[in-house]
């Protein structure tokens, strides 16, 4: 048999395969002696390599004693280590969390305790990925453990050692502060998720302590024996399943922890290089923190341009948060406003990763900002990769969207100018907040930083809400809007020449969705939205009847008579004709409740053809005349003399009343009705 082979056998016979990892002992075999099979090559790469960058004297000692796990044993640890997790990954933040732990606890004890610590060992956290032995390993120099503590904290699932202490800080200083990560007990397994077999060398602060080696295959059971060569704290060995051979490659390690602990308060070092050097800026003094740490950072977060905007927010109650938001400079695409997309920004507690991507943080129309948000309150399930306590979270989200409310109110203030060039690239975004929020506070809080054109303004300068308020005239109970396309098609509409004479104030809505917008709004300040539409239709004062006297009108039996025939000939399309003293220049309108509501309609649900006449049979359009305007006084004239002509000059004037009250998706099809209306009207000229 191969010597090799033999050698490698004899060993793990007699339970030694912790010395694998003891390079003097390596170091005195002659494998190139040895003519290596296929069959022992995996074992040679497993234990021939070791780190240059970390000590590696420990050793175990003695006979070694097994222990079985407490706490529902080989079943929960089952769990834990195959089930609780969503990504494999993880188990770096959590063994570097618990190192983290381990350096603060000690610190602690160095200001509350009369034992002296080691000052010339560094607190630091070394981690040595080896791909030659396919293993990782992370130390720390922190408390450590004596045997009692490695049964009580390693072998009893769900026993965490910094909830603990936690208590313990808690009745000694209420106030105080701390930094201590783990409070489930259940990281370390995690470890299980990825590694065949753990070992765990660890020497407590106090000197009198004997070191100690802790090794399981996450059976159920594990050994507990004397150790040599080990310094002060805990060193972790994680043997990697073959299948899980990437988190021994030192580019992988080094991705994991620069996204998860890149902000633990003591230097991580990964095979000699400490790698996480940019600060948790939040944490600082707003005013302390440079623009070029701002850029740095900001890009740490993914992004390629530079912030627009940044915010800090700080509050110990009702919860404690510290936030850092950035809006970004580019302007997004149509694709990017119209996906679905996930929020930017990320959720951390005491400084380690929870979620990149934190959904339920910020509202879904928020997407846009991005940043961090950390927490000591924020209630997480055991494996801490989910937000649990929908009350406090919804508690949380409220807040913070309320803070990135005031706080764009406080930039449009202050530089008006820049704060209309983000809106100009992010306003549909507010647009769409108004349209999810199920709460009108929120709903109006957003709509605070709305901008409005109207007709009291110059063209291209915009008001907001806010302003048109406090500009209402006393006897004013409503804030009206118009939808069109343009200011000029808005000045020009019969609707805003019917409202005119009253002299309201009228915001211009340009965008499509705008009016949805503003049936969603409902109201503002008390004060209800509402289209110059509906208004004209509410004052009925003149409606429906020949004003006495004037001569440039049509008289009431003429107009009774028109009216009449009109309903006959239109039928089709309307329910009933009135007389409208409102319009002094255009023919007619259309006039029907909810017309804001009739335009969405006929955008969505029929804007197919052959629907087109079930719109028509479903909703009661009226046509209002103007009994002084020339076309009714000639169009009277004309049905009795030439009812076909009559007839096409009749639908033609309905079908524009209805291109201009928006109510015919496509005014293309109007076009077959002008043409032949043309053909006759040239036909009887000439």
């Amino acid at each position: 048999m191969n010597k090799f082979v033999l050698f490698a056998k004899t060993l793990r016979q007699v339970g030694s395969s912790r010395i694998f990892n003891q390079p003097r002992f390596i170091s005195s075999l002659n494998t190139s002696s040895f003519k290596i099979n296929s069959d022992a090559k995996i074992d040679q790469k497993r234990f021939i390599k070791t780190s240059c960058c970390m000590h590696e004297a420990e050793r175990a000692v003695g006979k070694s004693e097994k222990y079985e796990f407490l706490a529902e044993t080989k079943q929960l640890l089952n769990i834990v280590a195959k089930s609780l997790y969503s990504d494999k990954e993880v188990f770096v933040r959590e063994l570097i969390s618990n190192a983290s732990d381990a350096i603060e606890k000690l610190k602690y004890a160095q200001l509350t305790s009369d034992q002296e610590v080691d000052g010339q060992i560094p607190f630091e956290i070394q981690i040595n990925a080896n791909d030659m032995n396919n293993t990782l390993t992370i130390q720390d120099t922190g408390v450590g453990m004596t045997k009692d503590e490695l049964v009580k904290f390693l072998g009893t699932i769900a026993h965490s050692g910094s909830k603990a202490f936690i208590e313990n800080l808690s009745k000694n200083a209420e106030n105080g502060q701390n930094s201590i990560i783990g409070q489930f007990g259940v990281g370390f397994y995690s470890a299980f998720m990825v590694a065949d077999k753990v070992q765990v060398f660890s020497k407590s602060y106090k000197e009198t302590e004997q070191a100690f080696e802790w090794s399981s295959s996450g059976d159920g059971s594990y050994e507990i024996s004397e150790a040599q060569g080990v310094t002060r704290g805990t060193k972790i060995i994680l043997h990697l399943k073959d299948d899980c051979s990437e988190f021994s490659k030192d580019e992988v390690i080094r991705k994991i922890v620069n996204k998860y602990s890149n902000f633990v308060g003591f230097p991580i070092i990964v095979n000699g290089d400490k790698i996480n050097l940019i600060q948790p800026i939040w944490l600082e003094d707003a005013k302390n923190v440079t623009e070029e740490q701002h850029e740095e950072f900001y890009k740490f977060l993914g992004n390629m341009d530079k912030p627009r905007y940044t915010f800090t927010y700080k509050t110990d109650a009702p919860l404690n948060i510290r936030a850092l938001f950035y809006v970004p400079t580019f302007k997004p695409s149509p694709m990017e406003i119209s996906q679905e997309g996930d929020i930017g920004v990320s959720l951390y507690s005491k400084k380690v990763l929870i979620l990149s991507k934190a959904n339920q943080i910020l509202p879904r129309w928020l997407r846009f900002i991005k940043g961090v948000v950390d927490s000591e309150d924020i209630p997480l399930n055991l494996s801490r990769e989910l937000l649990q306590d929908s009350n406090l979270i919804r508690k949380l989200r409220t807040i913070l969207t309320q803070r990135i409310l005031r706080f764009l109110n406080d930039e449009a203030k202050y530089d008006e100018e820049k704060y209309m060039q983000f809106y100009s690239d992010y306003n549909l975004y507010f647009k769409e907040g108004i349209y999810r929020a199920a709460d009108q506070n929120e709903k109006e809080e957003i709509a605070s930083l709305l901008r409005f054109e109207t007709n009291k303004t110059e063209p291209g300068k915009t008001i907001s809400l806010n302003e048109y308020v406090k500009r209402m005239k006393a006897d004013q109970k409503n804030i009206f809007y118009y939808s069109a396309p343009s200011r000029e098609i808005a000045l020009n509409s019969p609707y805003f020449e019917a409202i005119k004479q009253k002299d309201h104030e009228v915001l211009f809505l340009f965008e499509q969705y705008d009016e949805m917008v503003a049936l969603q709004l409902f109201q503002f300040k008390n004060k209800q939205l509402v289209g110059i539409e509906q208004e004209n239709l509410a004052d009925k004062n003149k409606d429906d009847i020949i004003i006495e006297g004037d001569s440039r009108s049509l008289t009431n039996d003429q107009a009774k008579e028109l009216k009449d025939w009109l309903k006959t000939t239109l039928s089709n399309k309307i329910k009933s004709v009135k007389i409208t003293n409102k319009l002094d220049i255009h023919p007619c309108i259309i006039t029907a409740d909810n017309m804001s509501f009739l335009r969405h309609l006929i955008k969505t649900s029929y804007m197919q053809r052959e629907k087109v006449s079930d719109f028509f049979n479903l909703v009661n359009l009226t046509l209002e005349i103007n009994p002084k305007n020339g076309l009714i006084k000639s169009l009277y004239e004309l049905h009795k003399k030439d009812p076909d002509l009559s007839k096409a000059v009749a639908e033609q004037l309905l079908d524009n009343s209805l291109v201009t009250a928006g109510l015919v998706e496509d005014p293309r099809l109007v076009l077959s009705n002008l043409n032949s209306l043309l053909e006759k009207a040239f036909t009887r000229k000439f």
